[in-house]
């Protein structure tokens, strides 16, 4: 359904802050005022939060090649249903993302899907092998907003130092998987005296820490040999950091001055490595769990802004991959559908994490690392927003999920703060069923 809508006192809450209730009008794909006016339909929105919609840097949508795990139109529906107007879709696919025509027929397709935006990743190196690199100045050219080779390592120190030089030459940058291939191994959780109890074998936190310290390094020799005629610095991106060290490495660039940024994903923040006493697969993911010293550091590190944004690392996979033990299971947790309702309910909630802060991590963090506009709740800026329930409370129920992927570590949880409609430039891509939209 089209057309304007009024939302009366609707409690507005972008990065600038808790800023109380407005009457917000949107149509014609913007906001067009926040002190009412006439519309189609009103909707009384008291009690409910408007913020900009949430940006996901960092989803794996299985398409081309891996639809039976998710598809483009089912992994964008789950994005609009978690509040995301906008999803960067990793290249790891069947085959990789290295193309610019495969890139254009993505976001071609997923404009007909008419859900959540997509923003493609594309390869960092062809096939994503680590070897030779992929055309930059062509796959920007055909949409792609990143470049990785997420999934795979970049072992060839010197192929990423070309490739955050080539990138940085079309303002692209570079995100990693940070983990040290030789010291991760075939680990499964994170290594210490529970994965030794367990007897299975061990991820340590010193594979993501020697691996960030080595890109980092690697980042401050791009600069040394940077021209002074260079348009764009090298920018790197951590993706999904799991442990304080990483995070203290991270912290020292940043105070260095080096053009780094990173995320971190709702399962880092909200479960520990205990989880694997159980020794259900449903836990493991890459980089694994961590402790819960790890998880602490985490949210003081998202706090105060030495973790740019939420990345969610969507990892869908079929029910019968991740029902094999845990050694054979697929790494991967998906959480469009869940993540701000999981951080709202145990940040904010249970933590008194600041709300402003927690939604400008969802939502100009993220735009902040790919170098798009922020959306902020000003009349004439672009109507791609989230309306949030913040009293509503029901349990995850993973057999709901508009992903294939229904499974779920937080499955059974109660949880507060779900999206109830969303819109992309003043569409509304979702309406939570319970939720009427009055004429």
């Amino acid at each position: 359904m089209q057309g304007e809508i009024l939302l009366k006192n609707v409690r507005l809450v972008d990065a600038s802050g808790d800023r109380g209730p407005a009457d917000v009008l949107i149509g014609e794909g913007k906001i067009l005022a926040l002190d009412g006016g006439n519309a189609q339909r009103t909707l009384d929105a008291s009690g409910l939060i408007l913020c900009p919609g949430f940006f996901d840097p960092h989803a794996h949508l299985r398409e081309p090649g891996q639809e039976v795990k998710e598809d483009l139109e089912t992994g964008l529906t789950a994005a609009a249903r978690g509040g995301y107007t906008d999803v960067v879709s990793m290249p790891n696919t069947t085959p990789p993302v290295d193309h610019p025509e495969v890139v254009a027929a993505l976001i071609k397709k997923a404009r007909q899907i008419g859900q959540a935006r997509l923003h493609p990743a594309a390869a960092l190196t062809q096939g994503q092998e680590g070897k030779l690199l992929t055309e930059a100045k062509l796959l920007k050219e055909a949409g792609a907003v990143m470049l990785t080779d997420d999934g795979k390592t970049n072992e060839d120190a010197g192929v990423l130092a070309l490739g955050l030089t080539y990138a940085a030459s079309w303002g692209l940058p570079v995100s990693v998987h940070a983990e040290d291939a030789g010291l991760r191994r075939g680990g499964v959780m994170n290594e210490g005296p529970l994965s030794f109890r367990l007897g299975l074998p061990g991820n340590p936190s010193a594979a993501e820490a020697a691996r960030i310290a080595r890109d980092l390094e690697i980042v401050r020799y791009v600069l040394e040999r940077q021209t002074q005629d260079a348009r764009h610095d090298p920018r790197l991106h951590i993706q999904h950091l799991s442990t304080a060290r990483g995070l203290q490495l991270i912290r020292q660039a940043k105070a260095e001055g080096l053009p780094v940024t990173t995320e971190v994903g709702p399962h880092h923040l909200t479960l520990t490595h205990e989880r694997l006493e159980s020794l259900d697969p449903v836990y493991k993911v890459a980089p694994p769990l961590r402790t819960q010293a790890d998880l602490e550091a985490l949210i003081q590190g998202l706090l105060d802004g030495s973790i740019d944004c939420i990345g969610t690392d969507h990892a869908p996979h079929t029910q019968a991959e991740k029902e094999q033990d845990l050694i054979r299971a697929p790494f991967g947790i998906p959480s469009l559908e869940v993540a701000f309702p999981l951080l709202y309910t145990e940040l904010y909630l249970k933590r008194g994490f600041p709300l402003a802060t927690l939604i400008e991590r969802f939502t100009d963090g993220p735009r902040r690392v790919l170098g798009f506009r922020p959306i902020h709740l000003e009349e004439g800026h672009e109507a791609s927003l989230t309306l949030l329930d913040p009293k509503s409370e029901r349990a995850v129920d993973p057999a709901g999920f508009a992903s294939k992927a229904k499974f779920s570590p937080w499955a059974g949880w109660r949880l507060s703060g779900w999206p109830v409609m969303t819109w992309v430039e003043g569409r509304e891509v979702f309406v939570h069923p319970s939720f009427a939209v009055g004429a």
